[in-house]
């Protein structure tokens, strides 16, 4: 075992055996790591200007992004950038950003990056020749804003992937559909990206095709064939593609989709790997109040008596008159709580289905002149409006709708609320990814690439919140926690809303179905004009540091200033559950509860010890893991962040084997009255066994 993984590991010996942390070993094991590893590997070169001469000659980075900037531009953002003096502050952001981030020889032997030199690559390769841009760029993820992980990984590289790697999907109750999304899906899945396809529209088990009755295959045969695509394009053997497919609660098929994750389902049905979520509306659970049944109903006969999709009605709003109709077959009834009961079941079994609260996210959608959001993505923070595509035979043109490429980033909440100009930061950061979003052209699969060019959707989200909690002395879950929530997502959503607004003015241009939008009619901001203004505890405001409190005098201006210039992004804020890039900026995941207070990550034969930031043997007891924690009061937090957040929050819900269905859905139910859209995992730990949950993506 190598010195510095030895001293690494030693935290957690310590810390188990006696309760203290001694954090000063992982920063030993930097020190060393750096000297032993990492140093006698660095390709050493003269001056910046030779280094990025001799990667462009070998063809590791592209020359034309570098050739927008002159060389004492060059000279002087590198020199700049190291006089900032950045260390990493444990092993595990260390070892993490050079096993995964940092770009190596073509052999592997020699190391051609330190993580200066990729911050700055981004930069510029996403400022496009702006240097201010580069400048307030390197400042912001110096400081605190994190690009997703294709972003960070694979900007300016010659070979490189995507710079987004999300996508959802919408499929048509046809032959030609299904074998066009299969397609994009084996293409989406070799490039990298996780994919949900919603499975809604498609016609049931039994159900008629061309008039003869009992024909349908139903939807999970699909399913099984897109669970065979994602695995068998594989990303050279690296690792098997990842997806997800949402199916509504009232399709005649909802029973087995739901059992298809369980451990003893069915072969006919199991699904060993692609992922699942649910669709409710708000009927599904007023019947489930009043004890009532539900009725299955199929999306074929639906739009042939309506000519809309499943899809694309509010079965809520639709709900008596689909039942009053006689075009409209009622295939079966369940009882809503033993329907209910066995997705409980489901999910302690396998952690899933994944849940959308179907009207939670269309009542509160400020593009409903664009169409409904149908589904969520792989980590259901992605809600977006989608339309479906009609897919025709190979002599007639395709009609090709709106789907989604997911553009993510976040912000380190502890270092952005220090920074001197919160809106600055916020700004750069939407640049930043509206950057990513104009140089993404996903030229195989057209829906996504014309969504993209139309709506330029991002998703700036934000971790560590658990972590700048502690530091502050608050509880998670506390009323202060939630009060903090509240103003800190408030501030982001004025600020992302000002800079979008901002780039509309600049670039003359808004996105696709802003004037029929909330946003263009005020609605959207009646929320915030109309608001009583909030009085916070001195803990609160000390931890909001730089974040400005925003009044209704700074919404009401904002709103006449959209009203005049408009939108550039359509979409702008998604929470998505952070994981390899929480590592390397040394934060706690999402806006999660931790897991674990001192986290053990296992790699191959090697094991790394992760003590969650600022944690100290003063205020462990402000680290309450969230197996320990009250989901209600967890929920309340979300809940605050969700108000101001236009997409969704990735949230997980973590339970003990000691939880019955009706203690889980009752946690559900409340997300539900709470306003919460998604609902992802269900995280299980056994009492009686000692192991490591930390999942991340």
């Amino acid at each position: 075992m190598q010195a510095y993984v030895k001293l690494n590991n030693e935290v957690l010996h310590t810390y188990k055996t006696s309760g203290h942390l001694e954090r000063e070993k992982d920063l030993e094991a930097v020190t060393l790591y750096m000297q032993e590893e990492i140093e006698p590997k660095l390709r050493k070169f003269n001056t910046p200007l030779e280094r990025l001469h001799w990667l462009i000659e070998e063809q590791y980075y592209e020359e034309a992004f570098l050739a927008q900037y002159d060389d004492a531009f060059l000279t002087a953002i590198f020199e700049s950038t190291y006089a900032k003096g950045f260390t990493f502050p444990s092993f595990m952001s260390a070892s993490k950003f050079f096993d995964s981030y940092a770009m190596k020889s073509r052999d592997g032997k020699e190391i051609l990056e330190r993580y200066e030199d990729r911050i700055i690559i981004i930069a510029l390769y996403l400022a496009q020749g702006d240097t201010a841009l580069v400048e307030e760029a390197v400042d912001a993820m110096l400081t605190a804003y994190q690009p997703a992980t294709p972003t960070a990984l694979n900007s300016g590289k010659a070979a490189r992937g995507e710079l987004v790697s999300c996508f959802k999907l919408t499929m048509d109750d046809s032959m030609n559909s299904i074998a066009e999304n299969i397609g994009y899906c084996l293409e989406l899945s070799r490039l990298g990206g996780g994919v949900g396809v919603n499975l809604t529209d498609l016609r049931p088990l039994g159900d008629p095709i061309k008039g003869i009755l009992n024909r349908a295959s139903g939807v999970m045969p699909v399913a099984k064939l897109l669970e065979n695509s994602f695995s068998y394009s594989n990303q050279l053997g690296q690792r098997n593609g990842s997806g997800v497919v949402y199916l509504n609660v009232f399709h005649p098929d909802i029973e087995n989709f739901i059992s298809s994750k369980k451990p003893n389902a069915d072969d006919k049905i199991r699904l060993a790997t692609l992922s699942t979520g649910i669709i409710l509306p708000d009927i599904f659970f007023e019947l489930m109040r009043n004890d009532e049944d539900i009725v299955l109903m199929s999306p074929y006969d639906i739009e042939r008596a309506y000519g809309k999709r499943m899809s694309e009605i509010s079965l809520t709003d639709m709900y008596e008159e689909l039942l009053a109709n006689p075009a409209i077959r009622q295939i079966k009834r369940l009882n809503a709580r033993k329907l209910y009961t066995e997705v409980k079941k489901a999910q302690f079994e396998s952690g899933y289905p994944f849940e959308i609260f179907d009207d939670n996210v269309n009542n509160a959608h400020p593009l409903k002149n664009v169409g409904r959001v149908k589904m969520s993505n792989l980590c259901t923070e992605i809600l977006q409006a989608q339309h479906t595509s009609v897919i025709t035979d190979q002599n007639e043109e395709n009609d090709y709708g709106l789907d989604v490429s997911c553009n993510l980033g976040s912000l380190n909440i502890h270092e952005a609320v220090k920074v001197k100009s919160f809106e600055t930061l916020v700004a750069t950061s939407i640049r930043l990814l509206t950057s990513v979003s104009t140089m993404t052209n996903i030229v195989n699969v057209p829906s996504v690439a014309k969504a993209n060019k139309l709506m330029h959707s991002v998703g700036l989200g934000a971790m560590n919140l658990h972590g700048h909690l502690v530091a502050s002395g608050i509880q998670y879950g506390s009323k202060d926690s939630v009060a903090f929530t509240d103003a800190f997502f408030e501030a982001l959503n004025y600020y992302s809303l000002k800079a979008s607004m901002e780039l509309a003015k600049q670039r003359n241009e808004t996105f696709y179905g802003f004037e029929g939008s909330d946003y263009a009619t005020g609605a959207y901001f009646e929320q915030y004009t109309m608001k009583e203004e909030v009085e916070y505890s001195a803990d609160v405001l000390r931890a909001l540091g730089n974040t400005p409190i925003i009044t209704a005098t700074m919404w009401a201006q904002l709103k006449e200033d959209v009203a005049q210039y408009g939108l550039f992004n359509s979409y702008r804020l998604a929470i998505a559950p952070t994981g390899s890039i929480s590592y390397i900026r040394n934060s706690t995941a999402s806006i999660a509860p931790v897991t674990e207070r001192v986290e053990v990550r296992d790699y191959a034969d090697s094991r790394t010890i992760y003590p969650m930031p600022f944690l100290t043997n003063d205020n462990a007891h402000l680290y309450k893991e969230a197996y320990e924690m009250d989901l209600y009061d967890m929920v309340d937090l979300y809940a605050a962040a969700q108000k101001h957040v236009d997409q969704g929050l990735s949230m997980t819900l973590y339970v003990t084997d000691q939880w019955t269905t009706e203690q889980l859905a009752k946690v559900y139910i409340y997300a539900w009255t709470k306003g919460i859209k998604t609902v992802y995992y269900v995280r299980q730990r056994l009492q009686s066994v000692e192991e490591c949950v930390a999942c991340q993506i």
